[in-house]
């Protein structure tokens, strides 16, 4: 298998399609998307608000969706919407896949969500974050187009610049072609690979996105609410479109069909990287030549071994996710100040690794091993900061507390890997825990009492499965006698593989 610098394989099925990114043979980042479950962040609808909700600045706008899509009062365009920026006032857009929602200033007075909108009022609305467990789709009626170059913003006249272009003069220059190449009430951001680009080509990226935005808007006066408008790209087309960059080796792909899509869409965006896409025709499934399905494996696993034998243990839930260091194996060299400093050096690698390839977001808590150096808490701290600059999606860290936690937020707007890939455990409920045989045990006991005055004097079939009937035939047999000599019934003990664990039934003759 070759390794090149950087690579992104895509696996394409009719039923689903995956991409990978490598670099230098790692697999950095994973996204999926299912024939019946299709991302549907960038979609625009025409809607219809259903419900507005004072009390929270927001209101419930029915997109044709089973649940409807939540719009918050910030989320609503009027003249005096601003940005999230960074200081020097650029947007962060630019380096996401997904939809940015435009905000007010904090400082700004955002109306009564009741004076911006009515109930019936209809709207054009766009997903920015897809429903995440129990909740609804967020949307903003702030439209984002994203092309190869730029991102249109429909009602806004804002420009803004990548903040992965850092040569002044090149962002200078692309501002003033922005400047000049935009309508007076739209506006733009500036992506990552329009730097060293001519003026015309940003201006053909323009002309699209501006043709497509009328397209959109013609479609939404003959269509009544709610309904669809525009779909997002597949996701092999998107990542082609957001990943497909100057620095990247190679695309390559399994399917003839998906090839020759990604060819002609390449033809008509950015022709320069046309030869770049290759078909995959080797006998092994692509992903297992390239290593992904090892990885995405390791990917489920709450513990990640570190090499100098220490761990990371993940835990999600809906809105956190902690993550635990430990020593492991690893017991150092000389003092436990630097064995400590060592293991959390290596782990913060590991966790913007993890963060990034289980797409993990929203409020994360880092519980680093304790050090008492506030030189070696610094040291660790800048690490991670470091580290974080490779991810595209925007972080907010706070410094690490005595107790060596950190507090940091990812953005979110998709679900994670582990939620995308697997579902809760009927058994435990996602807890990762199940009662104690003894526990179970003492239950049944309790339940024969219960029954005692329908069982007195009768044969009683308990059924259970075969390691609870090993424990209850066995260590507990004592108490089934207790209980058959107090209550005169006879306790006839069947292990059933049918069972469950916890599952258990008495019947009587």
């Amino acid at each position: 298998m070759q390794k090149g610098n950087k690579l992104i394989v895509i696996n394409s099925a009719p039923y689903e399609s995956r991409v990978a990114t490598l670099e230098s043979g790692i697999l950095v980042e994973f996204l999926l998307e299912r024939g019946d479950d299709r991302n549907i962040v960038g979609n625009i609808y025409k809607g219809r608000v259903i419900r507005v909700l004072p009390g929270m600045q927001a209101a419930f706008v029915d997109i044709g969706m089973e649940k409807a899509g939540f719009l918050y009062a910030g989320d609503f365009v009027t003249p005096r919407i601003g940005f999230d920026s960074d200081e020097n006032g650029d947007e962060d857009f630019a380096e996401d896949i997904d939809i940015h929602v435009a905000r007010y200033p904090q400082e700004q007075y955002i109306p009564p969500i009741e004076g911006l909108i009515r109930e019936g009022q209809h709207l054009i609305v766009q997903v920015a974050k897809e429903p995440l467990g129990t909740k609804g789709a967020r949307i903003t009626s702030h439209i984002t187009l994203p092309g190869r170059y730029l991102v249109l913003l429909t009602r806004s006249g804002h420009i803004g610049i990548s903040r992965r272009i850092e040569d002044p003069e090149e962002r200078e220059r692309l501002h003033a072609i922005v400047e000049n190449i935009r309508l007076d009430e739209m506006g733009a951001i500036v992506r990552t690979a329009s730097e060293g680009r001519a003026e015309t080509e940003l201006k053909a990226d323009m002309d699209y996105l501006i043709h497509h935005w009328d397209t959109i808007r013609s479609k939404c006066e003959a269509v009544s609410a709610p309904a669809l408008v525009h779909r997002e790209l597949s996701l092999p087309l998107r990542a082609v479109r957001d990943l497909f960059t100057a620095d990247m080796d190679r695309i390559v792909v399994d399917s003839e069909e998906e090839y020759v899509r990604i060819r002609d869409f390449a033809s008509q965006f950015f022709p320069r990287l046309r030869e770049r896409i290759e078909l995959y025709r080797g006998q092994q499934p692509i992903f297992e030549h390239y290593g992904v399905e090892i990885e995405l494996a390791r990917a489920l696993d709450k513990k990640v071994w570190l090499k100098s034998g220490g761990t990371i243990v993940i835990e999600q839930t809906e809105a956190l996710t902690v993550i635990d260091v430990n020593t492991g194996k690893y017991v150092g060299r000389s003092s436990l100040e630097e064995t400590t400093a060592k293991i959390n050096l290596e782990a913060v690698k590991e966790i913007v690794y993890q963060l990034r390839l289980r797409n993990i977001g929203g409020i994360i808590i880092i519980d680093f091993i304790d050090m008492k150096s506030e030189e070696n808490r610094e040291k660790v701290y800048q690490a991670l900061i470091d580290a974080l600059r490779a991810d595209r999606s925007k972080t907010t860290i706070c410094k690490i507390s005595e107790l060596g936690l950190v507090e940091m937020t990812r953005k979110r707007v998709r679900e994670s890997l582990v939620r995308s890939l697997s579902e809760a455990c009927p058994y435990c409920s996602g807890e990762g825990i199940i009662k104690s045989k003894k526990t179970i045990s003492y239950e049944i006991f309790r339940d024969l009492e219960r029954q005692s005055p329908l069982l007195a004097g009768k044969q009683v079939s308990l059924y259970v499965h075969p390691a609870l009937a090993e424990e209850m035939v066995g260590e507990h047999r004592r108490f089934i006698e207790m209980l058959e000599n107090r209550f005169g019934m006879k306790v006839n003990i069947s292990a059933s593989e049918k069972f469950h664990i916890e599952q258990y039934q008495i019947e009587h003759a």
